[in-house]
């Protein structure tokens, strides 16, 4: 979004943007200033009234979550890339299948016309040879444009490819988190509506990294990122099979899970855990051993939460709980596992 705000407005927006920043403990990076720029400017309504309800909430405004704002609020071809990822691969697969049907059509005229020049009339031998002169002379035309069709066919299979390998990368860009690998939260967000829509029972699971920042703080950041990849991968080994792992705050990631009750959920919250208590960390420095990896898991299911947002904070309050508690897992209306 473009602003053409005066040199004395656009100060004080400056102040105010790095005041917010502050207070969020942000880095001033160019996106989550112009999120935090269009957020003090009030030009759009959604974005204000989602981190005003986020702040009202006390939920953490991060990077990942002024990621997902941009997203959706500020980028302006989000929508248009959302409908191409969704559209591409049924295009590349009708355009395979119509040159397949084209190849084999072109094939069966060929022995059409062969079968042609066996039905000719036999007793009128002039006529016969003009036609079986000028069959052959088409069919040999059909011939050469077949062939020829087979080498541009050739060639658009290796643009397909191509293709594919660009489409792959995109995909990957736009859905995953480049830290982590897990997806991000707008996709989460956009599968929540999908699956919304084909009345499917939802569920999420929270998981939550107590004590990233004190890796951080000890070890450097650099550490806590090693931190962070290995809980990711744990999660995605226990989880791809079942449901889809987001990473939707700094510390913390959130599985969704589709026709899978509660209790099920807890099994494969049950499972990450004992994943990651088995995650060991040498320090390369002295090689002694770093404190093992603290998480806590919320599980919650949807009732009547209208995005995945809203579904995904039920569970992180139940993994505040859990933590709160001293537990490694609550269920969200349910007893405390």
């Amino acid at each position: 979004m473009m602003f053409h705000d005066p040199m004395a407005v656009a100060q004080d927006k400056m102040t105010q943007v790095c005041l917010f920043l502050e207070h969020h403990h942000l880095p001033p990076t160019p996106l989550n200033y112009q999120v935090a720029y269009t957020y003090v400017s009030k030009t759009i309504t959604a974005l204000n009234q989602a981190i005003d309800r986020a702040a009202l909430q006390n939920d953490t405004i991060d990077s990942i979550i002024i990621e997902h704002l941009y997203f959706e609020h500020l980028h302006p071809s989000h929508s248009q890339e959302t409908a191409m990822l969704k559209q591409v691969d049924t295009v590349i697969a009708s355009l395979s299948s119509q040159a397949q049907h084209s190849e084999r059509s072109v094939s069966q005229f060929a022995a059409q016309l062969s079968v042609c020049v066996h039905q000719l009339d036999e007793h009128n031998v002039a006529k016969t040879k003009r036609a079986l002169a000028e069959l052959n002379k088409h069919t040999q035309a059909l011939l050469l444009q077949h062939r020829q069709f087979k080498q541009e066919l050739a060639k658009a299979r290796q643009l397909q490819q191509k293709n594919l390998q660009q489409l792959n990368e995109l995909r990957r860009q736009h859905m995953l988190d480049p830290q982590s690998g897990l997806y991000k939260r707008h996709y989460l967000n956009q599968q929540t509506q999908l699956w919304l829509g084909q009345d499917k029972q939802l569920c999420a699971i929270a998981i939550q990294v107590d004590n990233l920042d004190e890796f951080c703080q000890d070890y450097g950041d650099v550490v806590g990122e090693v931190v962070l990849n290995k809980v990711a991968k744990q999660i995605h080994k226990y989880v791809k099979d079942s449901g889809l792992p987001g990473r939707t705050s700094k510390n913390q990631f959130t599985v969704l899970l589709a026709d899978i009750e509660p209790e099920t959920a807890n099994i494969i919250a049950e499972k990450v855990r004992n994943g990651v208590e088995k995650l060991k960390f040498i320090s390369s420095k002295n090689n002694l051993n770093l404190p093992p990896v603290k998480i806590t898991l919320g599980i919650a299911k949807h009732q009547a939460e209208q995005d995945f947002n809203a579904l995904a904070r039920h569970a992180a309050c139940a993994a505040h709980k859990a933590q709160a508690l001293g537990q490694a897992c609550y269920i969200s209306g349910s007893t405390a596992l």
